[in-house]
């Protein structure tokens, strides 16, 4: 891989960072001519997520990046944003516990905060939706036991 496309990727992250999909698109592409890696897929299948709403087809991409790079918490955090794009909330948190668990990453943490943890249910044998867990949990905050 030559410098140019390191640099490349390189600027293609950062523009996806910052919330610049088409800039990244583009720099991504490119580099992808030279180097397909799977930093390179991951991103690519989150840009194109946010800015063609091509939900399926990144979530697949991501899941191959995965394959090539199993252990690399950067392609949970994209494959997480996905699953928040198609609005699959319990899918995006397992994701980001999973790319947690390979490691720490401020990204997957920021996202985990942004999302909004809930606390443990008061009686975890019972479902959420149960009556009990969810009136005593409401009226356990209110008193400030939880």
């Amino acid at each position: 891989m030559t410098t140019e496309t390191k640099d490349m990727i390189k600027r293609g992250i950062d523009a996806a960072e910052r919330g610049n999909m088409v800039e990244a698109i583009h720099l991504l592409e490119n580099a992808a001519k030279d180097a397909k890696t799977p930093m390179v897929k991951s991103y690519l299948a989150y840009c194109l997520a946010r800015e063609h709403r091509q939900l399926k087809q990144a979530a697949s991409m991501c899941h191959e990046a995965m394959q090539l790079d199993p252990n690399n918490p950067v392609h949970y955090l994209n494959l997480g944003r996905i699953y928040i794009l198609a609005d699959q909330k319990y899918r995006a948190i397992q994701t980001f516990r999973k790319g947690l668990k390979l490691g720490r990453n401020a990204r997957i943490v920021a996202e985990l905060k942004n999302l909004g943890l809930r606390k443990p249910s008061v009686f975890p044998a019972l479902s959420r939706d149960n009556p009990l867990n969810k009136y005593l949990g409401i009226l356990s905050s209110k008193l400030g036991v939880r």
